[in-house]
């Protein structure tokens, strides 16, 4: 076990990452932390993709003219899915705090049971 927790520690940590997220987005009512948890969930599968990908010794896939391109190579596509998925999460984490600007502007409120009470109301 011990052993196994030198050697992949990284997978460790994407474990307390998803962890971590995932508790905030469930526990918390307020809308701004749940975006946050979502982040660092997202976070966490980051993390695991790029640590999938790791290979030792490996090295980058371009190859010089010249050179003799033998070798262990790392994959390029799980960093390109990430570098994707990155620009998604920007992407959804901005209209995220657009529809939570917008809450607080008709609503007076970021809090979940709080909204709902007014909403309620209505």
């Amino acid at each position: 076990m011990i052993e196994l927790l030198t050697t992949k520690y990284t997978y460790l940590a994407v474990v307390i990452l998803l962890a971590i997220g995932a508790y905030v987005m469930i526990e918390s009512d307020n809308f701004v932390k749940k975006i946050i948890g979502m982040n660092v969930f997202q976070t966490g599968i980051f993390v695991f993709f790029i640590s999938a990908a790791f290979r030792t010794g490996g090295r980058s896939p371009v190859v010089s003219s010249g050179g003799s391109g033998g070798g262990s190579f790392v994959s390029p596509l799980p960093h390109v899915l990430i570098l994707t998925a990155i620009v998604v999460g920007v992407s959804l984490t901005a209209v995220a705090l657009g529809l939570v600007v917008r809450i607080y502007e008709s609503y007076g409120t970021v809090n979940e049971d709080t909204l709902r009470e007014v909403r309620a109301n209505e």
